[in-house]
């Protein structure tokens, strides 16, 4: 591609981006499309001879965003709602040009120091204390999964040779993420090894049950050497009692790591600072600048105060990656599975210095107003009950009937192509799920949205 050729398609590009961006509502949030409908409508095979720009972007409009799910849509009210908003957009072109690979210093010196420093700004936002080494994987997921290893590393080194030993024990509460159970999964722990803790009437972990199962498993030879609190659960955001949790921990000499993957960046917020006490004893934390952060997925901040150890459960060089450094240098690949890491920092930067901590703070702020507006709203309306505490911008609620009823009410909602909400299940009962999380939804945009859920209940 020439220069020439590439500039003309790259305005193009950029100029449908705009619109997109500057009106994503002419677009459904959820596509109407049916399972195989895109396989069909292409090629069985690939072209055998080169085919021209205008009409690869012609088929990106004509076939491939009429099939997507629109994350980037103000409507967007399930799951953890995200944004990937102009500056990460422009961050994440450049990359791609560089094409870097920052798996050494030496391979992308730049990346490797920025990732660093971005992540310390990110780090000193949320009120964390100094001296924490950070890293960049794709997901919680991964960043969790490292976690484990880590503590696994801790309580038996020699697992790193001969695999891991039996009778090691996770601990979490019921309402954790599903990827703490598949990183115990992933590293050979076992599911069997995974003790859910209950969790309260506000669905935070019990610190007095997660005591009992401790010394439970241990009164019958287990051995015990993870715990993992979660700031802000996937289906209610509820917080777990850290410095309870932090302090069975350090007693029993377990790894802590805290997931607030999806509430952390709420730590920005003066009034919201304290989420995060006793994070400050965890060895490590997890949070997604790619949730509530307003930078396009895929970035996943992770902490440590044991990078020691973290490097020691990971750090492999065969002699075609040795280099000669000084001691500033940090070879990101020695602290994970990945060699090849992508130049993830670059679109984190872009975000936080675009905005900065101040206008960032604004929205999360707006977010959080909005979803306390409805969950006021919720209550007033005799037809509804919620079903959980509120405390960020997550609303669970229900109508009063029937699981079908709900169901129903979601369905004829989603539908509308307006709005997307999600559901999950508390207390076994099927929940409505409505997330604020997209730069461009506003208080107008989530009282629509309710509006559309009344007209859909029964009367």
């Amino acid at each position: 591609m020439s220069p020439e050729e590439f500039r003309c398609a790259a305005h193009a590009s950029v100029d449908w981006i705009a619109d997109y961006l500057s009106h994503p509502e002419r677009y459904p949030v959820l596509p109407k499309m049916e399972p195989g409908q895109l396989v069909d409508a292409l090629p069985a095979s690939g072209p055998e001879h080169g085919e021209p720009m205008e009409r690869l972007l012609d088929d990106f409009k004509r076939l491939i965003v009429p099939g997507m799910t629109l994350w980037n849509h103000p409507g967007f009210l399930a799951y953890f709602a995200n944004t990937a908003p102009g500056p990460g957009i422009i961050a994440e072109l450049l990359c791609a040009a560089l094409n870097g690979n920052a798996m050494l210093w030496r391979t992308s010196p730049a990346a490797t120091e920025l990732e660093q420093v971005a992540l310390d700004w990110l780090r000193q936002w949320m009120g964390l204390p100094a001296g924490l080494f950070g890293i960049i994987y794709d997901t919680a997921s991964t960043s969790s999964m490292h976690a484990i290893a880590a503590a696994r590393e801790m309580a038996d080194p020699e697992a790193r040779t001969l695999g891991a030993s039996r009778g090691l024990t996770l601990y979490c509460s019921e309402e954790a993420h599903s990827s703490i159970e598949k990183g115990a999964m992933a590293i050979g722990i076992g599911q069997q090894n995974v003790r859910k803790i209950p969790s309260d009437a506000e669905f935070r972990m019990r610190p007095d049950a997660l005591a009992a199962a401790v010394e439970a498993d241990i009164a019958a030879g287990l051995r015990p050497f993870c715990v993992v609190a979660t700031v802000g659960t996937t289906s209610t955001t509820s917080m777990d009692p850290v410095p309870a949790i932090a302090d069975i921990a350090e007693h029993r000499g377990l790894w802590l790591h805290v997931d607030a993957a999806y509430a952390g960046p709420a730590a920005i917020l003066p009034e919201f600072r304290h989420i995060l006490d006793g994070a400050e004893r965890a060895d490590s934390l997890v949070v997604n600048p790619h949730k509530w952060f307003f930078t396009p997925v895929d970035l996943s901040a992770f902490y440590t105060r044991r990078p020691d150890i973290l490097r020691r459960a990971f750090s492999l060089v065969p002699e075609y990656l040795r280099t000669a450094q000084d001691g500033r240098a940090v070879n990101y690949m020695d602290y994970g599975v990945p060699l090849g890491r992508r130049f993830r920092a670059l679109k984190l930067w872009f975000v936080m210095r675009y905005f900065g901590r101040e206008k960032l703070a604004e929205m999360i702020r707006r977010h959080i107003a909005a979803a306390q507006e409805l969950a006021a709203a919720v209550d007033a309306d005799p037809r509804f009950e919620r079903t959980a505490p509120a405390p960020f911008s997550v609303v669970c609620f229900r109508y009063k009937g029937t699981d079908d009823e709900n169901r129903r009410i979601l369905g004829q909602v989603n539908a509308g192509g307006e709005f997307f909400l999600s559901h999950t299940v508390l207390r076994g009962k099927y929940t409505l799920r409505l997330a604020i999380g997209n730069m461009g939804t506003t208080r107008e945009h989530v009282m629509r949205a309710w509006e559309a859920l009344q007209r859909a209940a029964p009367s």
